[in-house]
């Protein structure tokens, strides 16, 4: 026999609780159990069981033994469930975390097109303006910005994205266009209070050149929303995600400023832990989110190209 079927042998000894009973539930004779009982204690090298004719009791290796292989063949169950289950339609609870402003923006909608297509599967959207911790929290796929230091968990890049410094076309008449990162100094700047990071500092990166510019103005707040609507107000420079503010961009309500510098990684991903990685009700989901993304009118990327 092998491993597999050896642990799940014992399992069912152990549960019958008898060489009789476990040879009628195999549809063979005690003799041939009690055979594979002792291969398998001679290959072990101890004794797992005490038995009479009548009754099979554990030793302390073989409480050992069963407990392990009691996990061991649930871990192969779950293993096996979760494969087959990315060939099987979707259904049950799904929980998805993302950021406030773009969880309005797109991830509701994109659920709501979930959702009516696969209607099996219901939907619980938390939004946040705070990362959180997949592994401490009920969550199933959380929609992030940027680097992701966590190896325990599988992120996959639903859209590209980068973050844009611009200002509104009477902003800059009246206060001038920064030429270089140093001149945003001396500009009025909406500043975002999000997260635990420092707010203010805002990193700019030429070539191998990197400088992080401490920036001031009179207006600032923790919701995105809140300040894109200011930046369009006339209110001063804001460094907002390309999905926030393409399609002000496009219109000409907003302005790109200091367009020959790269601001630190923004790409959107969704985030899940391994065990999910197979699970239809995730797999499914990530790849609406990324048709969805792809094909929405907002798209900083109206042919797709860096996708």
């Amino acid at each position: 026999m092998d491993s597999d079927s050896q642990l799940a042998f014992f399992c069912l000894l152990v549960k019958q609780g008898s060489l009789a009973a476990t040879a009628r539930e195999l549809n063979l004779t005690p003799p041939a159990v009690s055979r594979r009982l002792s291969q398998l204690e001679a290959r072990l090298g101890v004794r797992l069981l005490n038995r009479t004719t009548r009754r099979i009791s554990l030793t302390n290796e073989g409480e050992v033994y069963f407990a392990n292989a009691t996990r061991i063949l649930g871990d192969i169950d779950e293993m096996e469930r979760l494969v087959s289950s990315s060939r099987e339609a979707p259904k049950g609870l799904l929980r998805v975390n993302a950021p406030l402003g773009f969880g309005r923006s797109y991830i509701g909608p994109a659920i709501s097109g979930f959702s009516k297509t696969y209607p099996d599967v219901e939907v619980q959207l938390q939004l946040t303006d705070r990362p959180i911790s997949l592994p401490d929290e009920a969550i199933d796929v959380s929609i992030r910005f940027g680097d992701l230091p966590d190896s325990r968990l599988i992120a996959k890049r639903i859209a590209p994205n980068r973050r844009l410094l611009c200002a509104s076309p009477a902003y800059l008449r009246s206060a001038g266009e920064p030429l270089l990162p140093h001149d945003l100094t001396q500009h009025a700047c909406i500043v975002l209070r999000q997260n635990e990071t420092a707010y203010g500092n805002w990193r700019l990166t030429r070539g191998k050149q990197t400088e992080t510019i401490k920036v001031h103005g009179k207006l600032s707040t923790n919701d995105g929303e809140v300040a894109l609507n200011w930046a369009l107000e006339g209110h001063g420079i804001l460094m907002r995600a390309e999905w926030d503010v393409a399609k002000f961009l496009r219109s000409g309500r907003l302005v790109q400023v200091l367009t020959d510098y790269a601001t630190p990684p923004a790409d959107i991903y969704a985030v899940y832990l391994e065990r999910l990685n197979q699970s239809a009700k995730v797999s499914y989901f990530v790849e609406h989110l990324r048709s969805f993304l792809r094909h929405h009118a907002d798209s900083p990327s109206k042919d797709g190209s860096n996708w």
